[in-house]
């Protein structure tokens, strides 16, 4: 190993010096500008859709058969900004709620943005609502499994306008998202029942409810989910 000359050695002492001086000052209370600098926090929304971008994915007039309209007071979305989130699921759910257009709202758990509308036939009065809700996180995977456990709590309710019982099932559904559960109501007072589809992709949770067709309105429940997550994809890759 090469030793530095008596002469070298006396150079870097001296140079030493400064740095060890440099040292003390910030350990009695000199902060440097690398300490004092605080790193940013992370946006918990970073990569979630807002309202109005929801919005664009749901599905437009033309997908709807002849005699469908938008009903403008089930139009809603969360516009530009994010709201904050929330979960207090109910030790029983109140499973008439089911029975309504915004029916996630079952499980106790709102989102940080959504949008949301609601086609009603003229002609034959049938209804057909989406609805899309983003979550931060994995909150969307607990959502599904919270819908889950209400709907095995409700295996029935009261009709309010019929007073009549409705029955209520439910069962898991391949081929929609990351994942999809679909919820059919019965009734025989009714003279057509009504599907319910909610379906997970990435954090975000797609739900339908029809009563289109003599089929519960199964079919056109599935179609127009189908169409939400294809477009809820798109709407990702452009963000």
């Amino acid at each position: 190993m090469r030793h530095p000359s008596r002469a070298a050695k006396a150079v870097l002492v001296a140079a030493a010096l400064p740095l060890a001086l440099t040292a003390c000052s910030s350990a009695t209370g000199t902060s440097s500008s690398s300490a004092t600098a605080t790193k940013p926090s992370k946006d918990p929304n970073a990569g979630l859709l807002t309202g109005a971008q929801l919005k664009k994915t749901l599905a437009p007039a033309s997908f709807f058969a002849a005699g469908f309209a938008v009903d403008p007071k089930g139009e809603r979305d969360s516009g530009a900004t994010y709201t904050a989130p929330s979960s207090a699921p109910a030790a029983k759910p109140d499973c008439t709620l089911l029975g309504g257009t915004s029916w996630i709202s079952i499980t106790g758990d709102a989102g940080v943005s959504f949008a949301q509308n609601d086609y009603v036939s003229k002609n034959t009065s049938e209804d057909i609502a989406q609805e899309v809700d983003t979550f931060r996180g994995t909150t969307s995977a607990t959502v599904m499994a919270n819908l889950k456990k209400a709907v095995a709590a409700c295996a029935s309710y009261t009709d309010s306008d019929t007073h009549t019982k409705v029955k209520v099932t439910g069962a898991d559904t391949p081929g929609l998202g990351d994942a999809a559960y679909t919820i059919t109501l019965t009734n025989s007072a009714w003279q057509n029942g009504s599907t319910l589809i909610a379906a997970q992709s990435g954090t975000d949770i797609v739900t339908v409810m029809s009563t289109d067709g003599h089929d519960n309105g199964a079919a056109t429940a599935k179609k127009l989910t189908a169409r939400i997550v294809t477009s809820l994809k798109g709407e990702h890759a452009h963000a």
